[in-house]
């Protein structure tokens, strides 16, 4: 596993049956703003190009987690306004850093204003989803992140994490379910890589 970069990012499988229509930003906005809950599995694609297999958990605002399959066996967990990173393969210490430094603040926001000044510094359509490249106007050395969204319903498909280094972290989800409940000892940020808490 990589350090920091590994998996602060989202991704969605290719569909060739995905609907085109370029998706606007308001519309955007509304769909995260009512992602209250989200599970489900995901591949993925290191900077290194090695393949990883896990389960996401998202609550929103503010909390996430990455829960990977062995051999690799990791939990990066957002919550309390921070991304912990506990890694058994290493002989080191669980590494945090804040929320606010990683791509995912903006997903993970209390309220998502996708219309924000300097938020967006893409917004295209590739002919079958509409892709959006974020970054916190305020601190865009942190990176930026590419969000894809298919439209009938609006439905995020993936994203793909920049690095402030240059590397690049993608996630490609198996489907998520979305409005179930989710224990909040998912979200604990001293739950170790070891916790495979419901």
């Amino acid at each position: 596993m990589k350090p920091i970069a590994l998996a602060l990012a989202l991704a969605l499988s290719a569909s060739a049956g995905w609907a085109g229509e370029k998706l606007s930003l308001t519309a955007i906005s509304d769909y995260l703003n009512g992602l209250k809950t989200a599970q489900g599995p995901f591949t993925q694609i290191n900077d290194d190009g090695s393949l990883s297999t896990g389960t996401l958990y998202m609550h929103r605002p503010g909390r996430m987690r990455f829960e990977y399959d062995p051999p690799d066996n990791a939990v990066v967990i957002a919550g309390g306004g921070a991304v912990t990173i506990h890694d058994p393969k290493s002989n080191q210490p669980p590494e945090s850093y804040p929320l606010k430094r990683t791509p995912l603040s903006i997903i993970l926001a209390r309220q998502v204003d996708l219309g924000r000044a300097n938020m967006v510094v893409g917004h295209g359509f590739d002919g079958t989803a509409t892709i959006v490249t974020a970054q916190d106007p305020e601190s865009p050395e942190y990176g930026s992140i590419d969000l894809m969204f298919t439209a009938d319903p609006v439905e995020l498909r993936k994203w793909v994490i920049h690095d402030g280094s240059g590397g690049q972290t993608t996630v490609i989800m198996g489907g998520l379910q979305t409005g179930g409940r989710l224990s909040s000892l998912l979200f604990t940020t001293q739950a170790g890589a070891g916790s495979r808490n419901r």
